[in-house]
């Protein structure tokens, strides 16, 4: 579920941040239709995107994956990226013993 809001924000976020940059360049401008209209794009942009992520999330969950692609055909992809998995760096600080507290182990 954690991967799903990450998913959301890195989404909403720069929606949201296109709103307000839109809103300051008309600084100074009443509320009018169209600072409605791109409000409510935002809002419901946001929502379909949730809507059909949780979707793909349920069907990541559920036996095949039927929901999860017919959900993903709808986000534009039909499966959600996968990331590769990276092993830890080994550490470049050399080890001490913890009974002198000098040299490597």
């Amino acid at each position: 579920m954690t991967g799903l809001f990450i998913s959301l924000m890195r989404t909403g976020v720069p929606l949201v941040a296109g709103w307000l940059l839109t809103l300051a360049v008309r600084a100074g401008v009443g509320i009018d239709s169209a600072t409605i209209t791109s409000a409510v794009t935002v809002a419901l942009t946001l929502a379909y995107y949730l809507v059909f992520r949780l979707l793909e999330w349920l069907g990541k969950r559920a036996p095949g994956t039927f929901l999860q692609n017919l959900a993903g055909v709808f986000l534009g992809w039909a499966r959600p990226p996968a990331y590769p998995k990276y092993e830890a760096l080994p550490s470049t600080t050399p080890a001490t013993d913890p009974s002198t507290g000098t040299g490597t182990l």
